[in-house]
């Protein structure tokens, strides 16, 4: 075993003698850092959020909360951690710690509650905090929502703000994979809008200015199980050729849930988050290439709106926290008929670079999947990037159907890419999700409407032959019926959104 080790509140400790598929969680736990909760172990709740330092947008480094829950720890080595613990500062021995501001504005705000959810947001408020690009709104009361200022106190937005939004510039955004039980949101949003900026002497903050550790070679082993990750593309295709029943990791938001809840066991994990030649993302002449490794966060914040259609499906995603660490490659190589992604990158006829050992190819995504779970990608085989064609159409919109209005499982999902000129549809793509054993391009509704004008008549002639596609089944969260009803809203909805007409 090669020795593993990672910095906790800026002391390095060994990772041995944790199993390889130790969750950083319980890692933590285990060592007396019990601010660190466990409450879905499934990354939905956020009692479990930790700081990480990773590549910035703004900056060298940013501090990015994730789902300690769901990452193992292994797949940590050589990075660097911060807990609630480790926010409040000790100005001398023996003096009790000061509290970080994220902290104190919880604390005199009345938003920890019965407790157990805080270090959670408190890691998630920490991170917003230290956004660079954070800054209160131009138009805001000088100190508003701070007490210390005279400001309005009262946990509203200021003339600067609006209910997603603080003055301070806060987006609550970073607190969508949070719960609290107590239903004390309106304390901690108080918090959220009151604190300020880092001062110059802030250690989190000075952190930003320098680099974050490099990504290091791991190959942790115990009990006949390893944890492996290697420097670059080539080697990790050659492991993989060497050990096909590996199973492949980038931020473990599938594979977390699977070990915590179902109790799963890998021979072999292997992770590929780190490796640079999947973290790339350029914008060429005919289309844009997006590394598989990449988190759905570093895309949004790269892409920063240029691709309307996903920027439409980001804030949908899960929560914050999950975007974090989740990749379109882990997001498309599970081949989920429920991914949220795959509706999205069918309607924008997007295809995937598959790489082994012996090189790449190209497959467009309306041919990837074959079956449930199942696609065309070979043992050994990776998704290395997704490439979306340009130009793009212009009349976009993604519709996700589910019981909450983020932080859920889509029950539908539904992708429209048209291209309308003159009145008259000349291109439809459709991606549908939840309505069959795999996502699927609803071909008969865009062969329904291509050649035809855009009126109320047309979308509630195509309406109907989209409730008709895919074939839907009932369970838990939503009946055959309703799936297909939501189909065809989808469309009339859409209509309703890229028109004045009123539907005849």
């Amino acid at each position: 075993m090669v020795t593993a080790r990672i910095t906790v509140n800026g002391k390095e400790a060994p990772i041995a003698p944790a199993a390889p598929h130790t969750t950083v969680l319980d890692f933590l736990r285990e060592r007396g850092l019990t601010g660190t909760k466990e409450g879905c172990a499934e990354g939905e709740c956020g009692a479990c959020s930790v700081l990480v330092a990773r590549p910035g947008v703004n900056k060298p480094t940013d501090w990015v909360p994730v789902n300690a829950c769901l990452v193992p720890v292994a797949a940590l080595d050589g990075q660097e951690v911060v807990t609630s613990e480790g926010l409040a500062t000790v100005e001398a021995p023996g003096t009790p710690p000061v509290l970080h501001p994220v902290q104190e504005e919880m604390a005199v705000r009345g938003g920890s509650q019965c407790g157990y959810c805080t270090p959670g947001f408190v890691c998630s408020m920490a991170a917003e905090y230290y956004r660079p690009d954070r800054c209160a709104h131009a138009d805001a009361d000088a100190g508003a929502g701070t007490e210390a200022t005279g400001g309005t106190g009262d946990g509203g937005t200021g003339d600067g703000g609006d209910a997603e939004h603080g003055p301070n510039g806060f987006d609550l955004h970073a607190l969508s994979g949070n719960l609290c039980r107590c239903t004390g949101y309106r304390p901690i949003r108080d918090a959220a809008f009151a604190v300020g900026t880092p001062t110059d002497d802030d250690p989190l903050a000075r952190r930003r200015e320098q680099d974050p550790p490099a990504p290091v070679a791991t190959e942790y082993r115990q009990d006949d199980r390893a944890f492996l990750r290697r420097s670059t593309l080539a080697e990790t295709l050659r492991l993989l050729r060497e050990r096909p029943d590996a199973v492949v990791v980038a931020g473990s938001t599938d594979w977390g849930v699977e070990v915590n809840i179902r109790s799963r066991r890998a021979d072999c994990v292997v992770a590929v988050d780190r490796l640079p030649e999947l973290r790339e993302l350029r914008v060429e002449s005919d289309h844009v290439e997006i590394g598989a490794a990449l988190t759905l966060t570093e895309i949004e914040r790269r892409l920063d709106g240029s691709v309307p259609l996903l920027a439409q499906l980001f804030p949908q995603f899960a929560s914050r926290l999950i975007r974090n660490g989740a990749t379109l490659g882990g997001n498309l190589g599970t081949g989920s008929p429920i991914g949220d992604s795959p509706p999205v990158l069918l309607a924008l006829e997007a295809s995937l670079v598959l790489a082994d050992a012996d090189g790449e190819r190209e497959v467009p995504l309306a041919e990837y999947f074959t079956g449930y779970r199942q696609s065309v990608r070979r043992p050994g085989e990776l998704i290395r990037a997704v490439r979306v064609p340009l130009p793009l159409s212009p009349v976009t919109a993604f519709h996700k159907i589910a019981k909450r209005r983020f932080d859920d499982i889509s029950s539908v999902a539904v992708a429209f890419a048209l291209d309308v000129e003159d009145g008259t549809v000349r291109k439809a793509r459709i991606g549908l999700g939840g309505v069959a054993a795999t996502p699927v391009r609803a071909l008969a509704t865009e062969a329904a409407l291509e050649g035809r004008p855009w009126t109320s008549g047309t979308a509630e002639a195509a309406a109907e032959v989209l409730r008709g596609e895919g074939t839907p089944m009932s369970d838990h969260r939503a009946s055959a019926g309703y799936r297909a009803a939501m189909l065809g809203q989808s469309l009339l909805k859409l209509y309703a959104q890229t028109t004045e007409a009123v539907p005849s």
